[in-house]
């Protein structure tokens, strides 16, 4: 227990960034969403070189074309970070409809099994409605998908900050006394 209380800075220098980002988030969410982007181009670039390599000295063409598949991917999503954001609210939006479709077809399936199947029914059209707005306004939804993991970052960093103050609290009462 002793090693964790002493170790109340470092706890409360992990809440501090997350709620330093949580705000970034709030303030500049589309600095956040490049940056998040540029990240994940990065790490297709970087993938595809070592599935490459992976490929090229295990003789394996399909691990070639999978690592010239990555490279190729990471080097579209940096060059075109934009294309990027709208694809990936694309595929948000499509998972969105058809999720809710499904629902429906759900409620209509159950409908004569539970009772209350208007709240399935509820939640598919809700799904298809916000797919639909994802689809139409790509640029707001992902700056409202940057806001909810800001909201996540500050709330879990407050905590994590608070758990570092009430360690430091605790540390200082398991102090050895002369």
């Amino acid at each position: 227990m002793a090693s964790i209380t002493g170790s109340w800075w470092a706890l409360g220098l992990r809440g501090l960034a997350a709620v330093v980002f949580g705000i970034a988030c709030f303030a500049v969410p589309g600095i956040v969403l490049v940056v998040l982007i540029a990240l994940f181009a990065a790490y297709l670039l970087v993938d595809g070189v070592f599935a490459l390599i992976a490929g090229v000295r295990s003789r394996s063409w399909l691990i070639v074309f999978e690592g010239l598949l990555g490279f190729v991917a990471g080097g579209l999503a940096f060059f075109y970070p934009g294309l990027t954001a709208v694809a990936f609210a694309i595929l948000i939006a499509a998972w969105a409809v058809v999720t809710g479709l499904i629902e429906l077809g759900a409620a209509v399936a159950l409908r004569r099994v539970i009772p209350h199947e208007w709240m399935l029914v509820a939640g598919g059209l809700l799904s298809i409605l916000f797919g639909v707005m994802m689809a139409l306004f790509p640029g707001a939804g992902l700056v409202a998908i940057v806001w909810l993991i800001g909201a996540y970052s500050l709330i879990w960093g407050a905590l994590w900050l608070a758990l570092a103050f009430r360690l430091h609290s605790y540390a200082g009462m398991m102090m050895p006394t002369a």
